[in-house]
């Protein structure tokens, strides 16, 4: 099992800026990817950001120039640091990892922390 436990979401106006956070631990292996998914009411989780153990980035079009994720490969923590908040970012975002062995891959996810950004 990977715990995963994420923290730093809550409420923000328009323009305003949060960081979340991710902990892994209790991971068997090592673990190659974290990223942050979201999911508002109503619609299909998204890729936001993922980061590899190599620092590779990759970003939702949507929040390219606003979002940074970073990664603590000693702490297996990731973060996600959100400026220029939009209200279509509000949903519930969920953290990843993903772990790569030789029967193949896995993923877990955490309980999810909810950010809202309203005026």
């Amino acid at each position: 099992q990977v715990q995963l436990v994420e923290s730093g979401g809550g409420l923000v106006q328009p323009g305003g800026s949060l960081r979340l956070s991710c902990a892994a631990s209790g991971s068997r292996f090592s673990i190659n990817a974290m990223g942050w998914y979201r999911q508002a009411p109503g619609k299909q989780r998204e890729l936001v950001a993922v980061i590899t153990s190599a620092g590779t980035t990759t970003y939702a079009d949507s929040v390219k120039g606003r979002f940074t994720i970073s990664r603590d490969n000693a702490k297996n923590t990731v973060y996600l640091q959100m400026n220029s908040l939009k209200p279509e970012d509000t949903a519930v975002y969920y953290c990843n990892s993903r772990t790569k062995v030789v029967i193949g891959t896995y993923d877990s996810w955490g309980q999810g922390t909810q950010v809202t950004v309203s005026s």
